[in-house]
């Protein structure tokens, strides 16, 4: 199969295109750096040490034999993004290239700006270039189960069936983002089905929950194809910052209470599904929502977990809760169905098999490289005069 990858440079990005390539696919992917670009303007950097583009493609082709396209350039670009449709003819896309940072999407107007841009304008552009040019493919874009919000209600497969004076429906779920980042995904989902339903494209968008570790079959295979690990406030993820902040000595930093619920996977998840997804495509005109996550956590359960983890191989940890500077409920009912990928065959790794042997220890080598003054949230989501408060 012809397999795109768009932001093919990125913590999934490159992984899923060694995976396919190893599985005999013809694969291209698509980058314009631009995650490494916001990580040296924010000053920060990946505690892995990443290979540029071309040397990772020529570390895999010594290592495997196989090669991988690529191509330089923006999706915003319509005319290029178009090109490259034709030049590749996919017949399946994977749309990871898109502005993944709620922080970097709160920090200002220009970086809310940015985000709505390059995510919603790149997707519109390939719409369009499938319409045109490859309107049997089948496109696997990234979601976030971020576009939900955290309802009272229990969360479904993307659409919910409503009865309302008599009658019935089923109707996309209703979108609560809590990010102009997590806004963005949202309609960037309303795009793709539009495209679905009046132009006959198919898609599947995966719902993913908070992905960590960094060790796949291929990456293993040589320390030149290992991808990023952020931990910074801007990029990293929560348990991505609690293991480096509890193997430097520093309190893990907890945001409010705690009570914050969310679905996570294994890098190694990830990569199942979206074989599973595009190895099962979904039909003309069928807009297919999986929701992406094998565990659910509380931070404070996250907390907890890593505390117990890192006592384990010697590390004394202790817990800090801070001002949240995020606005969000610290206490809520969440509940995420998510059979879908499971009825497809998914197998899931469990978090607590995997954070001693695959994130601890993956820290622990790559210590030295660890900038702490990078962890502590500046980023808020409050405005006014609460801003001004440097949150403590």
């Amino acid at each position: 199969m012809r397999v795109l990858i768009l932001g093919g440079d990125g913590y999934l990005g490159w992984p899923t295109a060694m995976r396919f390539s190893a599985k005999g696919h013809e694969v291209s992917v698509v980058d314009n750096f631009s995650r490494r670009r916001w990580h040296e303007a924010q000053g920060t950097d990946s505690l892995t040490p990443i290979r540029p583009l071309e040397d990772r493609v020529a570390a895999w082709k010594k290592v495997s034999g196989m090669g991988i396209a690529h191509y330089v350039g923006d999706i915003e670009d319509g005319e290029f993004l178009e090109q490259t449709v034709i030049d590749t003819r996919p017949e399946a896309i994977v749309h990871y290239g898109e502005q993944p940072s709620a922080p970097y999407s709160m920090q200002s107007r220009e970086t809310a700006v940015e985000t709505q841009y390059t995510n919603v304008i790149g997707t519109l552009n390939l719409l369009f270039a499938m319409r045109d040019h490859v309107p049997d493919t089948h496109l696997v874009k990234l979601g976030t189960m971020g576009e939900y919000g955290t309802p009272n209600i229990d969360i479904e497969e993307g659409y919910i069936e409503i009865e309302h004076n008599g009658r019935r429906d089923t109707l996309p779920f209703p979108k609560l983002p809590g990010s102009l980042y997590h806004l963005s995904k949202v309609h960037d989902s309303h795009n793709i089905h539009f495209g679905c339903r009046v132009w006959g494209l198919r898609a599947t968008d995966l719902n993913q929950g908070v992905v960590y570790g960094i060790e796949t079959d291929e990456t293993a295979l040589d320390e030149r194809l290992c991808t990023r690990f952020d931990y910074d406030e801007v990029f990293g993820t929560v348990l991505n910052r609690f293991c480096v902040q509890a193997l430097i000595g520093r309190p893990l930093t907890v945001y409010g209470k705690g009570g914050q619920t969310r679905g996570f996977l294994n890098i190694r998840d990830t990569l199942q599904c979206v074989e599973l997804a595009v190895a099962n495509p979904a039909d003309r005109g069928e807009f297919r929502v999986f929701n992406q996550f094998t565990e659910q956590f509380s931070v404070s359960e996250l907390a907890e977990l890593v505390r117990e983890s890192a006592a384990e191989v010697g590390y004394e940890v202790h817990v800090e809760h801070l001002e949240n500077p995020r606005v969000e409920l610290e206490e809520h009912y969440y509940n995420a169905v998510h059979t879908k990928l499971l009825d497809l065959g998914l197998e899931p790794t469990l978090l607590g098999d995997e954070l001693v042997k695959s994130v601890i220890s993956m820290v622990e080598r790559h210590r030295d490289r660890i900038d702490a003054s990078h962890i502590e949230p500046h980023t808020t989501w409050k405005s006014g005069r609460e801003a001004e408060t440097p949150v403590s």
